[in-house]
């Protein structure tokens, strides 16, 4: 079975404490769904379109656990404290 990848790019942050409150809840619910942080932060180096964003990388042990971790009511509560404090692209890819 192949691994799942929880890909979080963000374009803008406009409230830090709601992004600090939300990082609180949202750590415990996505390793309680098997995911495992791989990296966190802002680029070391940009090629292409240059784009400079905070990104974020889990790892899961299939996109179903994935999915279903980004789905569920921990996650979901967590995500609510972000409305209106950032601006993100939150994508879920297979691996190979």
């Amino acid at each position: 079975m192949a691994k799942g990848y929880w890909i979080t790019f963000y374009r803008k942050i406009t409230n830090a404490g709601a992004l600090a409150e939300y990082a609180k809840l949202a750590g415990p619910a996505i390793e309680d769904g098997g995911g495992r942080f791989l990296a966190r932060g802002l680029p070391v180096k940009v090629y292409e379109a240059g784009l400079k964003e905070r990104t974020v990388l889990i790892e899961f042990d299939s996109v179903e656990k994935a999915i279903a971790t980004f789905e569920g009511a921990s996650y979901q509560a967590a995500a609510k404290v972000l409305v209106g404090a950032v601006e993100r692209d939150v994508r879920i890819v297979e691996g190979s």
